[in-house]
């Protein structure tokens, strides 16, 4: 059993930019892409396997025919998704639903509460979360009037931030912004504002409105996460969420340290620096931008570098 390296699929968006080449070397498909799916099974994007036994398989492919690396779960779909964007410009406003909703409304797909490390922004960035309105009445007149001023709640965000967000949850990154999210494996959004932007045809992008007032919460509800922090080793372990749909955790590695969690899979993405990791006495390159999964099962594995990763798991 050995680590699933993952070869990263890339979306063209009208926000984003080049960031994804600039920072991470990635060979991005143009200076327009605004979203990195680096650990997807979801069917809008799989990633494929880049090594090993599986080379060349998709991951949702491997989700159903070797459910033992994953611990053989109940779940039919692989959980979560990886993402790194680039907010080249700023992001519609939008909101996701939960999981009910989504069953019912968007053909058995999954909802989508989801989570941001901020790994850089522009100095005073900012960005969207959530919404001033007391009421759903009140939420309905603003979005109405168009009075987003009023209405939409603006945050000061710098690199090594991290916010939980929830499905309900109104939200919007802002230009200059490169975060990697860890998600429900979902690709449903609902748009509430865009800014009355234009497509490449000259069209203004579609709005949700009727479903985005539906799933909102009202009011909003900033959600404790209880971060920590431990020194396992030469690393020092964040806890940024432990949630009903994913755990994520960062790790700061300078030297070497061991790590264990055979009940669980483990999604792995190299934000930043480089390193070795080593598991039954081979060894495996940690490049920058690197996304892996470790299987469940691995009793023990080691990390050895002047590195940082996200890490997460169901």
């Amino acid at each position: 059993m050995q680590p699933l390296f993952l070869q990263p699929v890339f979306k063209e968006r009208i926000w984003g930019g080049t960031a994804l080449k600039t920072q991470f070397g990635y060979d991005i498909p143009n200076d327009k892409t605004g979203e990195c799916w680096a650990i997807s099974a979801h069917p809008n994007g799989p990633s494929v396997i880049a090594n090993g036994p599986y080379e060349g398989m998709t991951l949702d492919k491997l989700w159903k025919e070797h459910p033992e690396l994953f611990g053989n779960p109940e779940e039919e779909v692989f959980p979560l998704l990886t993402k790194i964007l680039d907010a080249n410009m700023d992001l519609s406003v939008q909101v996701h639903p939960d999981d009910a909703y989504a069953k019912v409304n968007e053909n058995g797909e999954l909802g989508k509460t989801e989570c941001w490390y901020i790994i850089d922004c522009k100095e005073d960035a900012e960005m969207i979360f959530g919404h001033n309105a007391k009421t759903k009445e009140e939420l309905v007149k603003l979005v109405e009037d168009g009075d987003w001023n009023q209405l939409l709640r603006r945050v000061k965000i710098k690199p090594g931030d991290f916010y939980f967000v929830p499905s309900g949850t109104i939200h919007a990154l802002c230009e200059g912004t490169l975060v990697l999210e860890t998600q429900q494996s979902s690709d449903t959004t609902y748009r509430v504002y865009d800014y009355d932007r234009r497509d490449d045809q000259g069209n203004l992008r579609e709005l949700h409105l009727d479903k985005a007032i539906e799933v909102t919460t009202v009011p909003h509800r900033d959600s404790e996460t209880n971060q920590q922090v431990d020194q396992k080793d030469q690393a020092v372990v964040t806890t940024f969420v432990q949630s009903d749909f994913f755990s994520v955790y960062k790790w700061d590695v300078k030297g070497t340290a061991r790590f264990s969690d055979p009940e669980h899979y483990l999604l792995v993405s190299v934000i930043n620096g480089e390193g070795t990791l080593i598991q039954d006495g081979v060894e495996y390159a940690l490049t920058k931008g690197a996304h892996l999964i470790i299987p469940v099962g691995v009793e023990e594995f080691t990390i050895q570098g002047d590195c940082q990763l996200i890490v997460s798991h169901r």
